[in-house]
């Protein structure tokens, strides 16, 4: 019987070299981005996000990215949750995405900032319905005692708002992480994977790009 030291897959991805890379790190991402809503479809999003609370203790999960330009990459949850209070406690973050079927990795770390009021309203009016009433219906990481207890909030909610527009709750919207690193990762055969690093460098506003050991 196989056990996980077991596991292993060999990579062959296309070669990433820092000479046929772009200055900075947008066109890139873009295009691995756009490579990964054909390959991975729904999936193409997903990102960890890694946070840090008051004593240190990192903490991650799984959020969806929903906009990205050169000012940073936005995501939307709640401000009172567990990752808002540390955000608003460490305004710093780190991001994974994974795309398994290109066999590549994308990192990216630097400071979190809210993104502005009338974006969040723009992202909340867009969603379909149930979703506008799941930010109100869930306290997020609150301990709730039963499955019933959002059961009886879903019904009240959909009830309050069955012929209203739904209002985006003050204590929900998005956060922005704007860069300081961004790392693109592509898979190779025997371990030896093409890393390209880019390092912004605020004296002077650019990026340093730079080829990593695997």
């Amino acid at each position: 019987m196989s056990t996980i030291s077991d596991l292993r897959r060999d990579y062959a991805g296309d070669f990433l070299d820092r000479d046929n890379t772009p200055e900075t790190p947008w066109p890139l991402f873009s295009e691995w981005l756009n490579a990964a809503v054909e390959s991975e479809r729904d999936d193409a999003n997903v990102m960890t996000l890694a946070t840090a609370d008051n004593e240190g203790m990192p903490h991650a999960r799984i959020v969806l990215l929903k906009h990205f330009d050169e000012n940073g990459m936005v995501f939307y949850t709640s401000y009172q949750s567990h990752k808002g209070s540390e955000l608003g406690t460490c305004p710093y973050a780190a991001l994974v995405f994974w795309w398994p079927t290109l066999q590549r990795q994308v990192r990216v770390e630097g400071h979190v900032e809210q993104v502005s009021s009338e974006a969040s309203d723009a992202y909340f009016h867009s969603r379909p319905q149930a979703s506008q009433l799941g930010a109100w219906i869930s306290q997020q990481s609150v301990e709730i005692p039963n499955r019933q207890w959002l059961d009886e909030r879903t019904r009240r909610f959909e009830s309050a708002y069955q012929d209203n527009e739904v209002e985006r709750p003050p204590h929900w919207g998005g956060y922005r992480v704007v860069p300081a690193m961004v790392e693109f990762w592509q898979g190779q055969p025997s371990r030896l994977h093409d890393r390209i690093r880019y390092c912004w460098r605020a004296a002077d506003g650019h990026w340093l790009k730079s080829r990593l050991a695997p």
